[in-house]
C-alpha cells in the first residue's frame, strides 16, 4: 500500500486512542494492509486497554518479530505474561529487555514517536516481581536492591515500598507502558498530506497584448513531446511569422535560420531594422524584410512541415513510487511464543564444523525416504533421519549430536509463512513425525538448552 495511506489510517487511530475508542483504533489498524513495528506495538495496547490479554500477545509477538532489539516490546510483553501467570517466559524477557538496553541507564522513545522513557531500574522491578509471584523471596529482594543502586529518574519511593512488601510477602504488581501511551507519526509527515496550493492566484504583470487582463488558465489540451506553442487563432494575433528566404547570421547575437522556418517574434524592430525571435528554443536577431506573418491554422494542417518552436516541455517520466518493503528474516530470530516458554540464551561460540557436518549439510545427501534436519544451536548442525522417525527419537539423536542431555533440550520450528517459532511436540504420542514439519525433504528447527534462570546480582556498598 502507498505510505500515505499508511500514514493516513495510522494517524486516524491515534486520533482515536486519543478518545479511548480502543475499538476504533483497531479497526484503522486492521486496514493497514502492511503494518509496521510501530502500528503492530499500537495494536497490542489497544488490547490491553480492551483486556484482551491473548490478543495482545499475539501483537508484540509480531512486534518483536518485525524488531528483534526493541527493548520497550520485551518490556511490555513480560508485564503481559505475568497477566497471564507464564512466569518462566516473562522473566526470560525481562533478561533480553535488559540485554537490548545495552548497558544505558535510559532509553529515551520520544524520536520514535513513543512519549516514553524507558529505565533499566524498571527492567529490574519486574523482573522482581517474576521472583514474588515464583516465591523466590530472596532473589526478588536482591534483584530489588540492584534496582535500588540503578540510576534514572521517576523512581520515586518505588523501590522502597517494594522492598517492604518483599519482607512481608506480599505479591507486586508489574510495571507497564502507560495506557493511551503509543508510537505517533512525526508531525511533518502529516502536514504533508495536507494539500497546498503551490500556483497560487494568477495575475499579469506584463503582457505583450494591449489592455490585457486575463488572469486565468487556457483549458487542459492534448499535449505531444515536443515543444509547448501558445493558442493563437488567426494571422492578425498570431506573433508567429515565417522566414521567406533562407539567413546566415552575420554579427553578434544574430541567429541562422533556413528559408520557410517558423519562428516566434519576441521583440519588436528596432532602430537596425533587426527584430528578436525565437527559433528552435534560441534567441536571436533576425531582419525584418525577410519576416512575413504565419496564419496558425494554415501552419497546423501541414504537420510534415511543422518546426518546433517555443518553450520545451519537461520529460514525460513517471513519478517515483514508494519502494516495495522486504521484511528482515534472521537465521536466529528472537524469541516468539504461543504455549511454550523460554529462558536466556547460552553465550554464543565460534561455529565448530567437522567433516561429517559439511557432508550432511546438503539435502542431495539425503536419500530416498528421509529428511535432511538442519538444527540452528550456537552452531549450525545437519542430520539425516527417516521420515516416519517420532519426535522422541528425533530429539535423542540431535542430542547425541550435541553433546547434550535429551531431557535438556528444547526444539521449536516455524509454520510456512511465518515469524512465531512454535514448540516441537515431544510427547510419546504415535503420529507425530518428522514429515509433518518437513518441507521437500527439508526441515529446520532452532534448538535451546534448557537452564535455570539466572539471577541477578548486585554489590552491597557499605
Amino acid at each position: 500500500m502507498l505510505y500515505t495511506e499508511l500514514l493516513q489510517l495510522w494517524d486516524e487511530s491515534v486520533q482515536a486512542v486519543d478518545t479511548q475508542d480502543w475499538q476504533g483504533a483497531l479497526a484503522k489498524l486492521e486496514q493497514i494492509r502492511e503494518p509496521t513495528t510501530r502500528t503492530l506495538f499500537n495494536a497490542a495496547s489497544a488490547h490491553l486497554a480492551l483486556g484482551q490479554l491473548e490478543q495482545a500477545l499475539k501483537a508484540l509477538d509480531l512486534t518483536i518479530a518485525k524488531d528483534e532489539r526493541l527493548a520497550v516490546g520485551f518490556f511490555q510483553r513480560a508485564a503481559v505474561m505475568m497477566q497471564v501467570d507464564r512466569l518462566e517466559e516473562a522473566l526470560s524477557d525481562c533478561i533480553w529487555a535488559q540485554k537490548h538496553m545495552r548497558g544505558n541507564t535510559v532509553i529515551d522513545y520520544r524520536q520514535l514517536g513513543l512519549r516514553f522513557k524507558l529505565y533499566s531500574w524498571q527492567v529490574l522491578y519486574n523482573a522482581a516481581v517474576v521472583y514474588c509471584r515464583m516465591g523466590q523471596w530472596e532473589q526478588a529482594r536482591e534483584v530489588l536492591l540492584s534496582a535500588s543502586q540503578e540510576g534514572g529518574a521517576s523512581r520515586g519511593g518505588n523501590i522502597e515500598v517494594a522492598l517492604d512488601c518483599i519482607l512481608q510477602e506480599e505479591v507486586l504488581a508489574p510495571l507497564f507502558v502507560p495506557e493511551g501511551t503509543v508510537f505517533r507519526p512525526r508531525k511533518q509527515d502529516l502536514e504533508q498530506l495536507q494539500q497546498r496550493d503551490f500556483l497560487g492566484k494568477a495575475k499579469v504583470i506584463c503582457s505583450v497584448i494591449p489592455n490585457d487582463d486575463f488572469g486565468g488558465f487556457e483549458p487542459l489540451r492534448l499535449q505531444k513531446p515536443g515543444f509547448y506553442e501558445p493558442k493563437v487563432d488567426g494571422a492578425q494575433d498570431s506573433r508567429y511569422m515565417r522566414v521567406q528566404t533562407p539567413y546566415m547570421a552575420r554579427g553578434p547575437g544574430q541567429v541562422t535560420v533556413p528559408g520557410g522556418a517558423m519562428v516566434f517574434l519576441f521583440r519588436e524592430e528596432d532602430r537596425d531594422g533587426m527584430a528578436t525571435v525565437i527559433y528552435d528554443g534560441q534567441r536571436g536577431l533576425l531582419p525584418v524584410s525577410i519576416l512575413q506573418p504565419a496564419d496558425i491554422k494554415t501552419f497546423k494542417g501541414k504537420k510534415e512541415n511543422r518546426v518546433p518552436s517555443g518553450i520545451p516541455l519537461p520529460p514525460g517520466l513517471k513519478p517515483p513510487t514508494r519502494p516495495p518493503q522486504v521484511p528482515f528474516i534472521s537465521d536466529t530470530p528472537p524469541p516468539s511464543y504461543t504455549t511454550a516458554t523460554h529462558t536466556q540464551l547460552p553465550a554464543s561460540e565460534p561455529p565448530r564444523y567437522t567433516a561429517s557436518e559439511q557432508n550432511t549439510g546438503s539435502p542431495q545427501g539425503a536419500k530416498e525416504g528421509s529428511v535432511v534436519v538442519k538444527v540452528h544451536y550456537t552452531y549450525t548442525v545437519a542430520v539425516s533421519v527417516p521420515a516416519d522417525l517420532q519426535y522422541h527419537e528425533l530429539k535423542e539423536r540431535i542430542a547425541q549430536k550435541l553433546g547434550q542431555s535429551a531431557a535438556q533440550l528444547r526444539l521449536r520450528y516455524k509454520k510456512h509463512g511465518s515469524q512465531v517459532l512454535l514448540p516441537l511436540c515431544d510427547q510419546d504420542e504415535p503420529g507425530h513425525t518428522v514429515q509433518e514439519v518437513a518441507e521437500a525433504g527439508r526441515a529446520t528447527l532452532w534448538c535451546q538448552v534448557r537452564i535455570e534462570p539466572q539471577s541477578y546480582t548486585h554489590t552491597h556498598i557499605n
